[in-house]
């Protein structure tokens, strides 16, 4: 059943060949063996940077379920995520992912993730990349303090 899932997966990607709604990405996310979101990347018809295959599954299977924990699902991709959909799939506690294509196919066809993985490594701290810098401390720690202090409180 595993294929069948992936090759959901390569569909989403192969439609926006068609539709020009994103680059050649698609995701399928599935829990208990019941598809509960496939997408394909939408970043171009969004004009959304984010729109990228995994973080568009991630939101439908979000709003389907009434849940941000998506605890138990599986995502099938594509190609393996970006940084930012790394990112997302651990937020929403996903731990497997099946991906097709790798980094370095993305990068061959105009996909560069890398220099985002070494900013984050600390091995690129170009400002060219990202000026980052810590800046009024003082005005940001109260929420954070006060979040600290609460009884009941959610982590997501």
């Amino acid at each position: 059943m595993t294929e069948n899932y992936m090759k959901l997966s390569a569909q989403e990607a192969e439609s926006n060949l068609k539709t020009g709604d994103g680059g050649p990405f698609g995701c399928v996310i599935v829990k208990d063996g019941e598809i509960i979101a496939q997408a394909h990347n939408q970043v171009l018809v969004d004009h959304d940077p984010t729109a990228h295959a995994e973080i568009t599954a991630i939101r439908q299977a979000t709003r389907k379920l009434g849940t941000h924990d998506l605890t138990g699902a599986v995502v099938y991709t594509s190609c393996y995520p970006c940084p930012m959909c790394l990112g997302a799939i651990i937020w929403a506690n996903i731990k497997t992912v099946y991906y097709g294509n790798t980094a370095k196919d993305a990068a061959k066809i105009g996909f560069r993730d890398d220099f985002i993985y070494d900013f984050i490594k600390g091995d690129a701290k170009d400002k060219e990349v990202l000026d980052l810098e810590q800046l009024s401390r003082d005005l940001t720690i109260p929420a954070f303090n006060s979040f600290e202090a609460m009884q009941d409180k959610q982590l997501y």
